[in-house]
């Protein structure tokens, strides 16, 4: 028997109070604290020459849905592995199957923030191991999360009534997801609204009110906002979009008249700045009156677009936030923060707190209603929440707001000089204006030639991206994403893109 193995025996108590080693033993531990040393900076060298040589890896996997079952055994093993096993089987078994999103060859959906500091935060976050859903839980978890929010804020420029500060009524806090804040957000105007009427009409029962409620979206609004719709148990209703794929104010106006007409109740919109699709910003100064006006809800989804607000030449994609009563983005999009860690502010914490508060013995403190600090479960769908702000804190730090804003910059950089190789091959059109970092563009031509070549980029699995639909044509979407990707790699894509067309258009067709 090894020292190791002798130290890892665990002496036990048995019932006539002596102590045994071998009936009960317990086990080796897995690792002790001088092997998780060791262990702890192979990892990381690994980590780092993932990250270091993506480039040369496919960043799309060349495998079939079920690959990775008959690759492993149907049951967990009886003695522990040895470490050098469990990572010769991450790459042998688990990057054929990897979708390399930090690869600058990456240009589908939007960015997933990456950073060193993020991911030796993330390391801090496991250690510490706390279940922040109370200050009492762990004061530090939910006090940097209280101040972080404000630090994020000011560097967005909100207004005061969103920052919890010492004394103000609003705040942020950090959501899983843009999907999960547009739920939260909507189950809490749901709420609000519904004890408004019972309160005016005492007779009104909760059911017949839910029957009328009604939200509103753009028709380019993401799908999580349909999805909220479903599990609130209201109508959504789809707001048609302009010429520029924007909500604007006489359509939403439009559909309120005919709503309220008809004995509906209309409560809540979502207004979306960078849609998925296309990034395109509704009209928040022109919707934002009317909410306020109508007493609705007014909640914004930045998912993407939010964190471009920090640099003041994009600032005023946001201006109109003023008449939100809550507003989201996702640092771990663009803002260097890995994922999870989904930014939302509402002006009055207590129409979240309202909705969500449910207060029993076991996790009660002596501090909650001091007024000083917040319970971070009540703002929330789950109970339990991760020290993500540490993930914040490290970048900030690390990085500062110029580091941050050059980030941004770039990446709009980049976009823009896709544009321009664009507009200069007259086989190809641009779909809608170069906002951020992403490009529409497509073939001129049938929506059918357009995905075939999404079909020729994707099974080549040298740049990977993926499409939309902008009314009835067929659109290529490029997203600049990855932290690494520059100017030549956008240069080897659309070098790669002609290439494939040029194949394409030559190819006899039906």
């Amino acid at each position: 028997m090894t020292p190791r193995r002798m130290r890892a025996q665990a002496l036990v108590p048995l019932a006539c109070g002596q102590l045994c080693r071998c009936c009960l033993w317990q086990g080796p531990a897995a690792m002790d604290s001088a092997e998780f040393r060791r262990r702890g900076k192979e990892m990381v060298d690994f980590v780092a020459d993932y990250l270091e040589g993506i480039e040369g890896r496919q960043v799309y996997p060349d495998v079939e849905p079920g690959y990775l079952r008959p690759l492993i055994p149907t049951t967990a093993p009886e003695e522990p592995d040895t470490f050098e096993d469990i990572i010769s089987d991450v790459e042998k078994i688990i990057m054929p199957g990897v979708t390399h999103w930090h690869s600058p060859f990456f240009f589908a959906y939007f960015p997933s923030g990456n950073s060193y500091p993020a991911l030796l935060a993330d390391i801090l976050c496991g250690a510490i191991g706390c279940v922040g859903f109370s200050w009492a839980a762990s004061p530090a978890c939910t006090e940097l999360e209280t101040v972080m929010m404000d630090w994020l804020g000011k560097m967005l420029k909100l207004p005061e009534a969103f920052l919890a500060g010492q004394v103000g009524e609003g705040g942020g806090v950090i959501q899983g997801s843009a999907s999960e804040a547009t739920l939260v957000a909507l189950l809490a105007a749901r709420t609000k609204v519904i004890r408004r009427l019972q309160a005016a009409s005492p007779g009104l029962t909760q059911g017949a009110i839910m029957e009328k409620l009604v939200a509103y979206s753009s028709d380019q609004a993401h799908s999580s906002v349909e999805r909220a719709g479903l599990i609130g148990g209201v109508k959504l209703k789809a707001i048609p979009s302009d010429g520029k794929f924007a909500m604007r104010a006489s359509a939403l106006q439009e559909a309120l008249e005919r709503d309220k007409a008809e004995g509906l109740i209309p409560f809540f919109v979502v207004a979306t700045l960078g849609t998925t699709s296309c990034c395109s910003f509704d009209n928040l100064l022109e919707v934002g009156p009317i909410c306020n006006k109508e007493d609705m809800w007014l909640h914004i989804d930045a998912a993407y677009a939010g964190s471009s607000f920090i640099c003041p030449e994009f600032r005023h994609l946001l201006n109109g936030v003023e008449f939100a009563d809550s507003f989201n983005f996702n640092p771990h999009k663009w803002l260097l923060v890995n994922f999870d860690c989904s930014a939302m502010w509402v002006k009055k914490r207590t129409d979240l707190i309202g909705a969500f508060k449910l207060d029993p013995l076991y996790l009660k403190h002596n501090h909650q209603d001091s007024g000083l600090i917040t319970d971070y479960r009540h703002w929330q769908l789950p109970l339990g929440r991760r020290f993500r702000s540490l993930k914040m804190w490290f970048v900030f730090r690390m990085y500062g707001v110029k580091g941050l804003q050059a980030h941004i910059r770039k990446h709009v950089r980049l976009a823009h000089e896709f544009e321009r190789l664009v507009q200069q091959d007259p086989r190809f059109e641009i779909c809608t204006e170069v906002t951020l970092g992403l490009v529409c563009f497509r073939l001129k031509g049938s929506n059918r030639l357009n995905e075939e070549l999404l079909e020729r980029i994707n099974d080549a699995k040298k740049i990977h991206l993926v499409p939309c639909h902008l009314r009835d044509k067929f659109v290529l979407r490029f997203a600049i994403c990855a932290r690494t990707v520059e100017s030549a790699h956008v240069q080897l894509a659309w070098e790669h893109i002609t290439q494939l067309a040029t194949s394409l258009l030559a190819t006899p067709r039906d």
